[in-house]
């Protein structure tokens, strides 16, 4: 879980352009360079941020929104390894849908990484679908969570080929009588 932190002295070290606050006097000082209020640039705290309080992420919100940004890409058929995905389909069967199967997270104070495991649709080239799920989850977390993504790693584990699934069904005898 992570949480974002800004004192009112973090707000106030923002006063604008070409000043700096001294933590002891309050005072605005000569033109300081930004390099010596490190973490103070105002780049570093998000919009909206004014010192009155915290938020925290839970890493499970931030793997939801990843895993409901790559449900939505075309060419993939699942989440998760195959034990994931049969416990999913039990889960699913009960009402109950786990978004967050088959992701992984690593959130820090400002930045997250995301380690995804995912079934491509036959015949969808595998890596425009990587390229556009680590798109999808890139943009999604940036813009809702507001934090920055250093990486998304994918790792393809199975193609799903439509035939199988008319295969499974054609494994049944026909009825021979009416």
């Amino acid at each position: 879980m992570t949480t974002q932190t800004h004192t009112p002295a973090d707000v106030q070290g923002q006063a604008g352009p070409g000043t700096a606050t001294t933590p002891a006097s309050k005072t605005p000082a000569a033109k300081a360079p930004a390099a010596k209020s490190p973490g103070l640039t105002p780049h570093a705290l998000p919009a909206g941020n004014d010192g009155r309080g915290a938020t925290t992420v839970a890493d499970g919100v931030v793997a939801k929104i990843a895993g409901i940004a790559i449900q939505e890409i075309d060419g993939v058929h699942a989440l998760g390894g195959g034990a994931a995905r049969a416990l999913g389909s039990l889960r699913e069967k009960v009402g109950q849908k786990d978004l967050t199967q088959g992701v992984h997270v690593e959130v820090g104070q400002t930045q997250v990484a995301v380690d995804i495991t995912l079934v491509v649709e036959y015949p969808h080239p595998l890596q425009q679908v990587a390229d556009n799920a680590r798109e999808a989850v890139y943009t999604a977390i940036e813009n809702l969570v507001g934090m920055e993504v250093t990486e998304v790693n994918i790792t393809i584990t199975d193609i799903h080929v439509p035939s199988d699934d008319e295969d499974a069904d054609a494994g049944r005898p026909e009825p021979r009588v009416a």
